[in-house]
């Protein structure tokens, strides 16, 4: 019996900075098991921009997974992304290429504007979890959907870590851009207020 998941994260920022920070997710403090990560293709078809990339994880197994897995426990991930720049949408396929044998597990993540905040951004995300090992599917899935659920935890909040570098929030941009200009008021009227009282300053000042 396959494993679904559905689920839904909320980014606080704007989809233009989501979209433009797509790339930058890793590295991040909170995504260490994302080893490497390469470009295998790039090419924009009706206005869209398609990319394949090759990324490789990894993560502990049971004791009881160990004899499935010969080696380090690493895998390959192919992710297919396309962004709309038009529609405002980012859509990423993943799927795992390593130990398919063991499991199988697919991923689509749709990245769009929040309808309820224009200002915000929601991932709608769904993945399967499939195994044929017989005598183990069960375990085997139910333990992937257990540690699916726990990356997907990390990805949102690595992916918010990066965000936060890249941009400040609006609110903070405001008053920071409010205080300056506070400032900057403040120091035009000193240096007036110094002028009036000092004619020959004040003469200088007219002359520059």
């Amino acid at each position: 019996m396959v494993k679904y998941y559905t689920g839904i994260q909320v980014l606080k920022f704007t989809w233009d900075q989501v979209a433009s920070s797509f790339w930058q997710r890793y590295p991040n403090p909170y995504s260490k098991h994302v080893l490497t990560e390469d470009v295998i293709s790039r090419e924009i078809i009706d206005q869209k921009l398609h990319t394949k990339r090759l990324l490789t994880k990894t993560n502990p197994v049971p004791k009881w997974g160990e004899r499935f897995i010969r080696g380090p426990p690493q895998i390959c991930i192919v992710e297919e992304s396309i962004v709309d720049p038009i529609a405002k949408t980012v859509t990423t396929y993943t799927r795992n290429i390593g130990l398919q044998r063991l499991m199988m597990l697919e991923e689509k993540c749709v990245y769009i504007t929040n309808p309820e905040n224009n200002r915000w951004t929601v991932c709608e995300r769904w993945a399967y979890i499939n195994s044929t090992i017989f005598g183990f599917s069960r375990a085997i899935q139910a333990f992937a959907l257990e540690r699916y659920k726990k990356n997907v935890i990390k990805a949102h909040t690595g992916f918010e870590h990066i965000l936060e570098k890249c941009f400040l929030t609006p609110e903070s941009t405001s008053e920071t851009t409010k205080s300056q200009g506070k400032v900057k008021l403040k120091q035009t009227a000193i240096k007036a207020s110094q002028l009036a009282r000092h004619p020959v300053l004040s003469a200088a000042g007219q002359a520059s």
